[in-house]
Protein backbone atom coordinates (compact mmCIF):
# COMPACT_ATOMS: atom_id res chain seq x y z
CA UNK A 1 0.00 0.00 0.00
CA UNK A 2 2.69 2.43 1.07
CA UNK A 3 4.80 1.59 -1.99
CA UNK A 4 1.88 2.21 -4.39
CA UNK A 5 1.13 5.51 -2.73
CA UNK A 6 4.74 6.64 -3.19
CA UNK A 7 4.66 5.52 -6.82
CA UNK A 8 1.42 7.39 -7.52
CA UNK A 9 2.84 10.47 -5.87
CA UNK A 10 6.03 10.27 -7.94
CA UNK A 11 4.02 9.85 -11.16
CA UNK A 12 1.79 12.79 -10.27
CA UNK A 13 4.67 15.20 -9.71
CA UNK A 14 6.74 14.04 -12.69
CA UNK A 15 3.61 14.52 -14.82
CA UNK A 16 3.46 18.08 -13.50
CA UNK A 17 7.15 18.51 -14.47
CA UNK A 18 6.29 17.41 -18.01
CA UNK A 19 3.40 19.91 -18.19
CA UNK A 20 5.68 22.71 -17.07
CA UNK A 21 8.52 21.64 -19.36
CA UNK A 22 6.26 21.79 -22.41
CA UNK A 23 5.98 25.58 -21.95
CA UNK A 24 9.55 25.89 -23.20
CA UNK A 25 8.74 24.27 -26.56
CA UNK A 26 10.16 26.39 -29.37
CA UNK A 27 12.16 28.62 -26.99
CA UNK A 28 14.84 26.50 -25.31
CA UNK A 29 16.39 24.58 -28.22
CA UNK A 30 19.10 23.38 -28.57
CA UNK A 31 18.59 22.71 -24.84
CA UNK A 32 16.05 20.14 -23.62
CA UNK A 33 12.64 21.01 -22.16
CA UNK A 34 12.73 20.65 -18.38
CA UNK A 35 10.26 21.24 -15.58
CA UNK A 36 10.94 21.01 -11.84
CA UNK A 37 8.65 20.78 -8.82
CA UNK A 38 9.55 21.05 -5.12
CA UNK A 39 7.24 19.13 -2.79
CA UNK A 40 6.97 19.32 1.02
CA UNK A 41 4.59 16.85 2.72
CA UNK A 42 2.68 16.23 -0.52
CA UNK A 43 2.23 19.97 -1.18
CA UNK A 44 3.98 21.84 -4.02
CA UNK A 45 5.95 24.76 -2.57
CA UNK A 46 7.88 25.68 -5.71
CA UNK A 47 7.86 25.00 -9.44
CA UNK A 48 9.58 26.25 -12.55
CA UNK A 49 10.71 25.35 -16.05
CA UNK A 50 13.52 26.17 -18.44
CA UNK A 51 11.99 29.17 -20.23
CA UNK A 52 14.53 30.35 -22.75
CA UNK A 53 17.87 29.17 -24.14
CA UNK A 54 20.73 30.65 -22.12
CA UNK A 55 18.37 31.51 -19.25
CA UNK A 56 18.21 29.82 -15.84
CA UNK A 57 17.42 26.12 -15.74
CA UNK A 58 14.19 24.65 -14.36
CA UNK A 59 15.69 23.81 -10.96
CA UNK A 60 16.83 27.44 -10.45
CA UNK A 61 13.41 28.86 -11.38
CA UNK A 62 11.72 26.28 -9.15
CA UNK A 63 13.76 27.14 -6.06
CA UNK A 64 13.45 30.88 -6.74
CA UNK A 65 9.66 30.53 -6.77
CA UNK A 66 9.49 29.29 -3.16
CA UNK A 67 7.78 31.92 -0.97
CA UNK A 68 9.84 33.43 1.88
CA UNK A 69 7.64 31.70 4.52
CA UNK A 70 8.39 28.30 2.97
CA UNK A 71 12.11 28.67 2.50
CA UNK A 72 12.92 26.84 5.74
CA UNK A 73 11.14 23.76 4.29
CA UNK A 74 13.41 23.46 1.24
CA UNK A 75 15.87 21.10 2.95
CA UNK A 76 13.05 18.77 4.00
CA UNK A 77 11.43 18.69 0.54
CA UNK A 78 11.71 16.38 -2.46
CA UNK A 79 12.72 17.81 -5.81
CA UNK A 80 11.06 16.31 -8.90
CA UNK A 81 12.57 16.89 -12.34
CA UNK A 82 11.82 15.18 -15.69
CA UNK A 83 15.49 15.12 -16.74
CA UNK A 84 18.70 14.40 -14.84
CA UNK A 85 20.11 17.66 -13.39
CA UNK A 86 23.22 18.89 -15.21
CA UNK A 87 26.61 18.57 -13.59
CA UNK A 88 28.66 20.77 -15.94
CA UNK A 89 29.19 24.45 -16.55
CA UNK A 90 27.42 25.46 -19.77
CA UNK A 91 25.73 28.83 -20.10
CA UNK A 92 24.73 28.49 -16.43
CA UNK A 93 26.30 26.79 -13.38
CA UNK A 94 25.53 23.11 -12.69
CA UNK A 95 22.15 22.39 -11.08
CA UNK A 96 23.67 19.60 -8.96
CA UNK A 97 25.56 22.26 -6.98
CA UNK A 98 22.34 24.19 -6.39
CA UNK A 99 20.66 21.04 -5.02
CA UNK A 100 23.59 20.32 -2.68
CA UNK A 101 23.82 23.94 -1.56
CA UNK A 102 20.14 23.90 -0.60
CA UNK A 103 20.59 20.65 1.29
CA UNK A 104 17.83 18.84 -0.59
CA UNK A 105 17.93 15.20 0.53
CA UNK A 106 15.80 13.50 -2.11
CA UNK A 107 15.53 13.96 -5.88
CA UNK A 108 13.15 12.05 -8.18
CA UNK A 109 14.23 12.04 -11.85
CA UNK A 110 12.16 11.07 -14.90
CA UNK A 111 15.04 10.00 -17.13
CA UNK A 112 18.81 10.13 -17.29
CA UNK A 113 20.28 12.52 -19.83
CA UNK A 114 21.57 10.73 -22.94
CA UNK A 115 23.99 13.56 -23.76
CA UNK A 116 27.48 12.16 -23.19
CA UNK A 117 28.58 15.29 -21.31
CA UNK A 118 25.90 14.66 -18.74
CA UNK A 119 24.67 11.07 -18.75
CA UNK A 120 24.69 9.62 -15.23
CA UNK A 121 27.15 12.22 -13.95
CA UNK A 122 24.55 14.42 -12.29
CA UNK A 123 23.03 11.46 -10.47
CA UNK A 124 26.46 10.19 -9.42
CA UNK A 125 27.42 13.62 -8.02
CA UNK A 126 24.21 13.77 -5.96
CA UNK A 127 24.54 10.21 -4.63
CA UNK A 128 28.20 10.71 -3.67
CA UNK A 129 27.00 13.59 -1.51
CA UNK A 130 24.31 11.59 0.28
CA UNK A 131 21.27 12.64 -1.78
CA UNK A 132 18.69 9.88 -2.24
CA UNK A 133 17.81 9.63 -5.96
CA UNK A 134 15.01 7.75 -7.74
CA UNK A 135 15.44 7.47 -11.50
CA UNK A 136 13.06 6.30 -14.22
CA UNK A 137 9.64 7.66 -13.27
CA UNK A 138 7.41 7.93 -16.39
CA UNK A 139 10.63 7.36 -18.31
CA UNK A 140 8.93 6.72 -21.66
CA UNK A 141 6.99 10.01 -21.50
CA UNK A 142 10.08 11.90 -20.34
CA UNK A 143 12.14 10.54 -23.24
CA UNK A 144 9.38 11.27 -25.72
CA UNK A 145 9.11 14.89 -24.60
CA UNK A 146 12.78 15.40 -25.42
CA UNK A 147 13.04 13.02 -28.39
CA UNK A 148 14.46 15.88 -30.48
CA UNK A 149 17.23 16.62 -27.98
CA UNK A 150 18.15 12.95 -27.43
CA UNK A 151 18.13 12.18 -31.16
CA UNK A 152 20.44 15.14 -31.83
CA UNK A 153 23.12 13.82 -29.48
CA UNK A 154 22.75 10.15 -30.38
CA UNK A 155 22.43 10.42 -34.18
CA UNK A 156 24.44 13.62 -34.65
CA UNK A 157 21.75 15.14 -36.86
CA UNK A 158 18.53 17.11 -36.44
CA UNK A 159 15.25 15.33 -35.66
CA UNK A 160 13.60 15.36 -39.10
CA UNK A 161 9.86 15.79 -39.65
CA UNK A 162 8.54 15.47 -43.20
CA UNK A 163 5.28 17.24 -44.04
CA UNK A 164 3.09 17.38 -47.10
CA UNK A 165 -0.53 17.67 -48.20
CA UNK A 166 -1.89 15.22 -50.76
CA UNK A 167 -5.14 14.80 -52.66
CA UNK A 168 -7.40 11.81 -52.17
CA UNK A 169 -5.94 10.28 -55.35
CA UNK A 170 -2.34 10.69 -54.20
CA UNK A 171 -1.06 13.91 -55.79
CA UNK A 172 0.94 16.58 -53.98
CA UNK A 173 0.31 19.31 -56.56
CA UNK A 174 0.51 20.21 -60.25
CA UNK A 175 3.68 21.25 -62.09
CA UNK A 176 4.23 25.03 -62.19
CA UNK A 177 0.88 25.66 -60.51
CA UNK A 178 0.25 26.62 -56.92
CA UNK A 179 -2.85 24.68 -55.84
CA UNK A 180 -4.09 24.47 -52.30
CA UNK A 181 -4.86 21.03 -50.91
CA UNK A 182 -4.89 21.71 -47.17
CA UNK A 183 -7.66 23.62 -45.34
CA UNK A 184 -7.50 26.48 -42.82
CA UNK A 185 -7.12 24.19 -39.81
CA UNK A 186 -4.37 22.04 -41.31
CA UNK A 187 -2.62 25.24 -42.35
CA UNK A 188 -2.61 26.39 -38.72
CA UNK A 189 -1.35 22.97 -37.65
CA UNK A 190 1.48 23.29 -40.19
CA UNK A 191 2.42 26.73 -38.86
CA UNK A 192 2.54 25.33 -35.32
CA UNK A 193 5.01 22.72 -36.64
CA UNK A 194 7.10 25.52 -38.12
CA UNK A 195 7.17 27.35 -34.80
CA UNK A 196 8.40 24.21 -33.00
CA UNK A 197 11.18 23.53 -35.52
CA UNK A 198 14.41 25.50 -35.62
CA UNK A 199 14.70 25.17 -39.39
CA UNK A 200 12.52 24.43 -42.41
CA UNK A 201 13.76 22.98 -45.71
CA UNK A 202 12.40 23.11 -49.26
CA UNK A 203 13.76 22.36 -52.71
CA UNK A 204 14.33 25.02 -55.33
CA UNK A 205 11.19 24.17 -57.36
CA UNK A 206 8.95 24.92 -54.38
CA UNK A 207 10.53 28.37 -53.99
CA UNK A 208 10.31 29.12 -57.72
CA UNK A 209 6.75 27.79 -58.23
CA UNK A 210 5.04 28.81 -54.97
CA UNK A 211 7.07 31.88 -53.92
CA UNK A 212 6.37 30.90 -50.27
CA UNK A 213 6.97 32.91 -47.09
CA UNK A 214 7.72 29.84 -44.90
CA UNK A 215 6.92 31.80 -41.74
CA UNK A 216 4.57 31.25 -38.79
CA UNK A 217 1.92 33.83 -39.57
CA UNK A 218 -0.96 31.55 -38.45
CA UNK A 219 0.60 30.52 -35.14
CA UNK A 220 2.39 32.58 -32.46
CA UNK A 221 6.03 31.55 -32.43
CA UNK A 222 9.46 32.13 -33.90
CA UNK A 223 10.02 31.88 -37.64
CA UNK A 224 12.36 29.00 -38.50
CA UNK A 225 15.65 29.35 -40.35
CA UNK A 226 14.94 28.69 -44.04
CA UNK A 227 17.04 26.04 -45.81
CA UNK A 228 16.94 25.60 -49.57
CA UNK A 229 18.69 23.06 -51.78
CA UNK A 230 19.53 24.95 -54.98
CA UNK A 231 22.51 23.20 -56.60
CA UNK A 232 23.07 25.67 -59.43
CA UNK A 233 21.72 28.82 -57.74
CA UNK A 234 18.69 29.20 -60.01
CA UNK A 235 16.30 30.88 -57.55
CA UNK A 236 15.76 34.59 -58.34
CA UNK A 237 16.66 36.83 -55.38
CA UNK A 238 13.38 38.68 -55.97
CA UNK A 239 11.42 35.84 -54.26
CA UNK A 240 9.54 36.96 -51.11
CA UNK A 241 11.70 34.84 -48.82
CA UNK A 242 14.82 36.93 -49.27
CA UNK A 243 13.14 40.05 -47.97
CA UNK A 244 11.34 38.30 -45.10
CA UNK A 245 13.36 35.48 -43.56
CA UNK A 246 15.75 36.32 -40.76
CA UNK A 247 18.26 33.71 -41.84
CA UNK A 248 18.56 31.58 -44.98
CA UNK A 249 20.92 28.71 -45.78
CA UNK A 250 21.28 27.94 -49.49
CA UNK A 251 22.95 24.61 -50.15
CA UNK A 252 24.60 24.61 -53.55
CA UNK A 253 27.53 23.30 -55.60
CA UNK A 254 29.10 26.68 -56.43
CA UNK A 255 30.17 28.79 -53.47
CA UNK A 256 30.38 29.37 -49.73
CA UNK A 257 29.77 32.95 -48.62
CA UNK A 258 27.41 35.01 -46.49
CA UNK A 259 25.66 38.11 -47.80
CA UNK A 260 23.31 39.78 -45.30
CA UNK A 261 20.75 37.23 -44.09
CA UNK A 262 21.76 34.64 -46.71
CA UNK A 263 24.50 32.04 -46.17
CA UNK A 264 25.56 30.00 -49.20
CA UNK A 265 26.98 26.60 -48.26
CA UNK A 266 28.87 24.70 -50.92
CA UNK A 267 28.33 20.95 -50.93
CA UNK A 268 30.48 18.20 -52.40
CA UNK A 269 28.93 16.74 -55.55
CA UNK A 270 30.53 13.35 -54.89
CA UNK A 271 28.61 12.80 -51.65
CA UNK A 272 24.88 12.58 -50.94
CA UNK A 273 23.55 16.13 -50.66
CA UNK A 274 20.91 15.67 -47.94
CA UNK A 275 23.43 13.84 -45.73
CA UNK A 276 25.72 16.88 -46.03
CA UNK A 277 22.82 19.22 -45.24
CA UNK A 278 22.20 17.22 -42.03
CA UNK A 279 25.88 17.40 -41.09
CA UNK A 280 25.92 21.17 -41.57
CA UNK A 281 22.75 21.63 -39.48
CA UNK A 282 24.28 19.49 -36.73
CA UNK A 283 27.37 21.72 -36.67
CA UNK A 284 25.07 24.78 -36.50
CA UNK A 285 23.30 23.25 -33.45
CA UNK A 286 19.96 22.99 -35.27
CA UNK A 287 18.21 20.23 -33.33
CA UNK A 288 15.09 19.82 -35.46
CA UNK A 289 14.19 20.29 -39.10
CA UNK A 290 10.86 20.39 -40.91
CA UNK A 291 11.07 19.28 -44.55
CA UNK A 292 8.14 20.72 -46.52
CA UNK A 293 8.82 19.68 -50.09
CA UNK A 294 8.45 19.28 -52.93
CA UNK A 295 8.04 15.65 -53.82
CA UNK A 296 11.59 15.06 -55.10
CA UNK A 297 13.18 16.64 -52.02
CA UNK A 298 10.91 14.68 -49.65
CA UNK A 299 11.60 11.41 -51.48
CA UNK A 300 15.34 12.07 -51.24
CA UNK A 301 15.10 12.23 -47.42
CA UNK A 302 12.89 9.11 -47.34
CA UNK A 303 15.20 7.08 -49.62
CA UNK A 304 18.21 7.98 -47.46
CA UNK A 305 16.28 7.02 -44.32
CA UNK A 306 16.84 10.54 -42.97
CA UNK A 307 13.50 11.09 -41.26
CA UNK A 308 11.91 10.49 -37.86
CA UNK A 309 8.31 11.57 -38.30
CA UNK A 310 6.03 12.26 -41.28
CA UNK A 311 2.88 14.34 -41.12
CA UNK A 312 0.55 13.96 -44.09
CA UNK A 313 -2.54 16.09 -44.63
CA UNK A 314 -4.96 14.08 -46.78
CA UNK A 315 -7.73 15.85 -48.62
CA UNK A 316 -10.92 14.08 -49.66
CA UNK A 317 -10.73 15.91 -53.01
CA UNK A 318 -9.35 14.33 -56.21
CA UNK A 319 -7.21 16.37 -58.60
CA UNK A 320 -6.87 13.53 -61.19
CA UNK A 321 -3.31 14.32 -62.35
CA UNK A 322 -0.15 16.11 -61.30
CA UNK A 323 2.94 15.39 -59.21
CA UNK A 324 2.70 12.14 -57.27
CA UNK A 325 3.09 12.35 -53.51
CA UNK A 326 6.18 10.69 -51.94
CA UNK A 327 6.21 6.95 -51.25
CA UNK A 328 6.86 6.25 -47.60
CA UNK A 329 6.77 3.25 -45.27
CA UNK A 330 6.56 3.82 -41.54
CA UNK A 331 4.27 2.91 -38.73
CA UNK A 332 1.17 4.97 -38.21
CA UNK A 333 1.09 6.43 -34.73
CA UNK A 334 -2.05 8.51 -35.00
CA UNK A 335 -4.71 9.89 -37.32
CA UNK A 336 -7.28 12.58 -36.72
CA UNK A 337 -9.55 14.81 -38.80
CA UNK A 338 -9.34 18.58 -39.12
CA UNK A 339 -12.49 19.56 -41.02
CA UNK A 340 -12.26 17.97 -44.47
CA UNK A 341 -8.59 16.94 -44.08
CA UNK A 342 -7.34 13.80 -42.42
CA UNK A 343 -4.00 14.10 -40.62
CA UNK A 344 -1.79 11.01 -40.59
CA UNK A 345 1.32 10.84 -38.43
CA UNK A 346 3.93 8.19 -39.18
CA UNK A 347 7.16 7.29 -37.39
CA UNK A 348 10.16 5.74 -39.10
CA UNK A 349 10.61 2.07 -38.34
Amino acid sequence: MHHNYILEQDNKYIRRCLELAQNGNGFVAPNPMVGAVLVYNDVIIGEGYHEIYGGPHAEVNCLNSVKPDDRDKINQSTLYVNLEPCNHFGKTPPCTELILKNNIKKVVIGTTDLHQLVSGKGIKRLEENGVETHVGVLEKECRQLNEVFFNFHLNKRPFITLKWAESNDGFIGKPNENIRISNDLTQRHAHQLRAYNMAILVGKNTVITDNPSLNTRYFPGKNPIVCIIDSNLEIPLSQKLFGEAKRIFIYNLQKTETIGNVSYIQLDNKRDLVTQVCEHLYREQITNLLVEGGSITLQHFIDNNLWDKAIIYKSFKNISNGIFSPIIKGHRVETFNLDDNKVEILCSI
